[in-house]
């Protein structure tokens, strides 16, 4: 049996790094990708639909080794975790959940391109009676950025934050946040199975330097 690629040891640089700020530049990815706004803990609303069908998407995509048709250059791989790039519109309330805005998106690998994209959408559609209309493919360019891994709850990220302003105001970067470029979270834990104080989530920022 061959091994299975896992994308979070593979590329340990961007999604395992210290619980101190560092800077680094993200190249393009591939991600299956939806857009909403809303807050995203509401049981039913429209984040956690849109999760359900990225992973939904994510998965088709994975075991379509398993069909009569697999793409070019397929390997079998680990599906990455989820992430979300976030932003409220000018005057919002960062307090208030229900403003905001959100992309939710999960890694795609290299195979994966609009075709194979279109057929796993219509796989979802047919087998899993899920509208994938709202989900597209999309190619994020994010660039020069501060991460840092942060520990615990989302409630508390406010903490990470201000180490990773630190950095910037030390390194002669500033925050290059805008309408292309957002508060980026990759979730690296579920927690459904995961006790909130040991919750791990990157939190990336872009900049630029001055």
């Amino acid at each position: 049996m061959g091994k299975v690629f896992d994308f979070k040891n593979e590329c340990k640089q961007l999604y395992l790094p210290p619980n101190t700020p560092t800077l680094i530049d993200i190249p393009e990815i591939n991600f299956a990708a939806v857009t909403g706004k809303g807050n995203p803990n509401d049981a039913d609303g429209e984040y956690q639909q849109a999760v359900e069908l990225l992973y939904a998407i994510s998965y088709n995509i994975k075991m379509c080794k398993k069909g009569s048709e697999i793409p070019d250059g397929y390997f079998d791989y680990v599906v990455p975790p989820l992430e979300g790039l976030w932003w409220i519109e000018d005057g919002g309330d960062w307090q208030s959940k229900s403003a905001y805005n959100w992309t939710s998106m999960i890694r795609l690998p290299e195979f994966v391109d609009a075709k194979v994209f279109d057929w796993a959408c219509r796989e979802v559609a047919k087998k899993k009676k899920i509208a994938t209309d709202r989900a597209v493919l999309f190619p994020f360019k994010e660039g020069l950025c501060v991460q840092c891994m942060h520990i615990g709850s989302f409630d508390y990220e406010s903490k990470t934050l201000e180490l990773i302003d630190a950095f910037i105001s030390e390194n002669q970067l500033v925050k290059d946040i805008n309408k292309s470029r957002f508060h980026h979270e990759i979730y690296l834990s579920d927690p459904r199975k995961t006790d909130v104080s040991k919750m791990k989530t990157v939190i990336r920022i872009p900049v630029q330097r001055t």
